[in-house]
């Protein structure tokens, strides 16, 4: 069987694809890789379909042994990329030879790389997709040390160039459909989150991007009963600091939704570290 052996998992790494698709209904998150571009790319590389299923580290990176040779590709956060000990490219093709050892370095700028390898990690999908959901449990368990991940068939696989990737923010702005409860903040709540400067928090995670800052005001106090959450949404708990809602977002809330970020602007949400300025551009109502 050809595969990868986990040497070194660093602070967390994971399995993702482009998530689940149609089960909110059930309390199922969508999960997925939370820079789903720099996922495609890498996959692209290697000459997968765009959602295979490839390797999201956060930060410090990952050790892995090949078992049989591999085609690998590495996108997302810049950072060292090395084969048995010597510099290979990040950004490209890598042919590794079975039993040598493919180690990523601690991102150098932005958080989460992603490696794919050619024919995908075949764990067994779960309600249609491979990908790690650390709200709901669902899914193959973050990487361990001595743990062998299977790669699939590589039959047919056409590889590409890498398509240009926006480098990692160094302001994060997002742009905010207004949300369904713009009457639980005070008038000046919207001026406020237009004109505010906030920061990425360090308890920022996979489940959503929180802010450090001023508090938005409210014009309502207590909660509402839990509705429906979406991809984007910008939750406003009790201490006023927006909270952005990520791919391992719960489906629930209770807390009022000040606005909605457009998914597209969430993967340099993925890319930003804690201390990263956050700017918010309201859009028309």
């Amino acid at each position: 069987m050809t595969g990868l052996l986990v040497l070194r998992p660093g602070p967390l790494t994971t399995v993702q694809d482009l998530g689940r698709r149609g089960v909110a209904h059930l309390g199922v998150p969508r999960a997925g890789a939370l820079d789903g571009p720099a996922l495609v790319a890498a996959n692209r590389l290697v000459g997968n379909p765009a959602g295979t299923a490839a390797l999201e580290t956060t930060l410090g990176g990952v050790a892995l042994r090949a078992v049989g040779p591999l085609l690998a590709a590495v996108t997302g956060a810049p950072c060292a990329v090395r084969l048995d000990g010597r510099p290979v490219a990040w950004g490209a093709a890598v042919p590794v030879p079975d039993g040598a050892v493919l180690e990523l370095g601690p991102a150098t700028h932005g958080v989460r790389s992603y490696l794919a390898v050619a024919g995908g990690i075949a764990v067994p999908p779960v309600l249609g997709s491979r990908s790690a959901d650390l709200l709901s449990g669902l899914g193959p368990a973050p990487l361990t040390a001595g743990r062998l991940l299977p790669v699939g068939d590589t039959a047919g696989a056409v590889r590409a160039e890498l398509v240009p990737l926006p480098a990692p923010p160094a302001e994060l702005v997002l742009r905010l459909h207004p949300g369904p409860h713009q009457d639980w903040f005070a008038p000046a709540a919207r001026t406020l989150l237009a004109r505010a400067r906030y920061l990425v928090a360090a308890a920022s995670n996979r489940i959503a991007l929180r802010t450090e800052g001023l508090p938005l005001p409210r014009s309502r106090t207590g909660e509402l009963p839990s509705e429906g959450m979406v991809l984007g949404a910008v939750q406003v708990p009790p201490d006023g600091l927006p909270v952005v809602f990520l791919a391992d977002h719960p489906t629930t809330g209770g807390y009022p939704v000040v606005g909605v970020v457009p998914v597209a602007d969430l993967a340099a949400a993925a890319q930003a570290r804690p201390g990263t300025p956050v700017r918010f551009v309201p859009l028309g109502r």
